[in-house]
């Protein structure tokens, strides 16, 4: 039990210091230690967690419902959280009791690792290193997360995500998977992505449309290929003049208005 209480010890040292590197609103140790509730929800967890694998389960999970009732942070003591995790605000986070936490991720209010079964075992998510998880955010089931990977704001995220990959929306899809000399160049340009989101990170929806326009532009290119074939083979097609696009954003804005 000394080498538990030794071990936690300097587990709070590092939790606290993370929280200076992550958060630009922290002045001094004091006000760490005695105002943020993120800090207090994983000091007690890392308590209950020990009094867990001691077995100690209903005083480990009393502990969990007052830390509960005391910081609007709900985490089951059988959960593994790893080295200078960071919860920031930190009101409405559930975490399961089989989830795992790498070191040094962050996750802000309302994210839910949660479980999609009530089959015993292995139900909840595993987060690699590194992981951002934005407020809102839900990862649910079995799923894993890759190291460095960031999570948007509000996104439900049901499936496995690659390292260093963003993902957003509902369900999430992975936007941008980044080589390892990329994650090293963002990292050192950015430093930190706030709520898992980067400033130039790219629209998916215009990114979609995008895709879509060049995808339509070959699909004309090939029409017309096909026209001139059957034009040599004598077959004339009819002609179909295409409305412009103009004339489309006017008719939709008369709709519209």
């Amino acid at each position: 039990m000394i080498n538990c209480i030794i071990h936690l010890w300097g587990r709070m040292r590092e939790d606290v210091g993370c929280v200076f590197e992550r958060d630009p609103a922290a002045r001094n140790w004091l006000e760490v230690v005695t105002t943020y509730p993120g800090i207090h929800a994983v000091w007690f967890h890392r308590v209950s967690h020990c009094l867990w694998n001691h077995g100690f389960f209903w005083l480990a999970r009393f502990l969990s419902h007052l830390v509960r009732w005391l910081t609007g942070i709900e985490i089951h003591p059988g959960a593994q959280l790893g080295r200078r995790i960071f919860i920031d605000h930190g009101l409405g986070v559930v975490i399961g009791e089989t989830a795992i936490i790498g070191d040094d991720c962050t996750l802000y209010h309302g994210v839910t690792l949660g479980g999609t079964s009530w089959q015993k075992g292995k139900r909840h998510p595993t987060l690699g290193s590194g992981v951002v998880v934005g407020a809102g955010a839900k990862i649910l089931g079995p799923v894993t997360v890759g190291d460095n990977a960031r999570i948007g704001s509000n996104s439900v995220v049901l499936k496995n995500v690659p390292a260093g990959a963003t993902v957003v929306g509902i369900p999430g899809h992975v936007i941008n998977k980044a080589s390892a000399a990329q994650k090293a160049a963002i990292a050192k340009h950015l430093g930190f992505d706030a709520y898992g989101l980067a400033p130039d990170m790219p629209d998916p929806v215009a990114y979609a449309i995008n895709r879509m326009l060049e995808h339509i532009q070959v699909l004309d290119q090939q029409v017309e290929v096909l026209g001139d074939a059957l034009k040599q083979a004598g077959i004339e097609l009819p002609k179909v003049s295409l409305p412009p696009l103009e004339a489309c954003e006017l008719r939709d804005s008369e709709k519209n208005g």
